[in-house]
């Protein structure tokens, strides 16, 4: 595909003895949005983590199969990981601000990339105004980020993601511990984003994944049983088994 930003071929993984992902392949286009959804301790979250080499940071894990982003094998001897995470930037299920000033917040990585320090302050205010928070904190930039509802931390850690320019942004269930007006606040920056960026969502919630993305991976036991145009997943499923958890009959 000429499109495509990340390929993936015959992905296995295993802690230990137990194998958590198994045979998974898919093409993700540039500048979209994929959700990843099934039921708990499917492999989600373990999948995401692939694409940047957390799991690196577990002992006993082995992982066989390629990931491709932009025709480099980042699993390949050689492959420099903390550039691939600058690339591929993070944010968790829970918003996880360092116990640091908003504005610090996001400096703090801009310094640490040896970013001038007359270039921090304007990409601090572009980084908050992406993340739509720019007009609700630019006169706290000194106070703590953790005096921050939970809605506009999290919104914080995707601002802090892409101060540093990456060109992925995995999610790893960003909207599970916000109510409903942070949860949509949180969808509505993710279709901003998409024009700038690839995203990758791991979600529990399958309204979510129909409003919010273009593609829809279904995974089940660390299989990909089904992936492709949202619209066609959750109107028309190929597989029995999607279909089941898209109507409630498990999960």
């Amino acid at each position: 595909m000429v499109n495509t930003k990340i390929f993936i071929k015959n992905l296995n993984l295993w802690f230990g003895k137990k194998q958590v992902l198994v045979d998974v392949n898919m093409n993700i286009a540039k500048k979209t949005v994929t959700a990843i959804m099934g039921p708990s301790g499917c492999g989600k979250s373990t999948f995401l983590r692939c694409l940047n080499r957390m799991n690196d940071l577990t002992d006993g894990v082995k992982i066989t199969g390629e990931i491709t982003i932009d025709n480099k094998k980042i699993y390949e001897n050689g492959t420099d990981v903390p550039t691939l995470r600058r690339k591929v930037g993070m944010v968790f299920q829970r918003p996880n601000p360092f116990p640091k000033s908003i504005y610090d917040n996001i400096a703090y990585g801009l310094r640490i990339n040896k970013v001038s320090r007359n270039k921090i302050p304007e990409i601090v205010e572009k980084s908050l105004e992406a993340a739509a928070l720019w007009t609700e904190v630019k006169d706290r930039l000194h106070e703590s980020a953790m005096e921050l509802s939970g809605g506009q931390q999290q919104r914080l850690c995707i601002a802090r993601a892409i101060a540093i320019e990456p060109e992925v942004i995995l999610m790893d269930e960003p909207c599970s511990s916000l109510d409903p007006a942070g949860m949509f606040k949180i969808e509505d920056l993710i279709e901003k984003l998409k024009e700038e960026y690839t995203i990758i969502v791991v979600t529990h919630n399958m309204q979510q994944a129909a409003r919010i993305s273009n593609f829809t991976a279904f995974l089940y036991l660390g299989r990909v049983m089904e992936f492709g145009d949202t619209n066609q997943i959750f109107t028309k499923p190929k597989e029995k088994l999607t279909e089941n958890y898209i109507s409630g009959k498990f999960g």
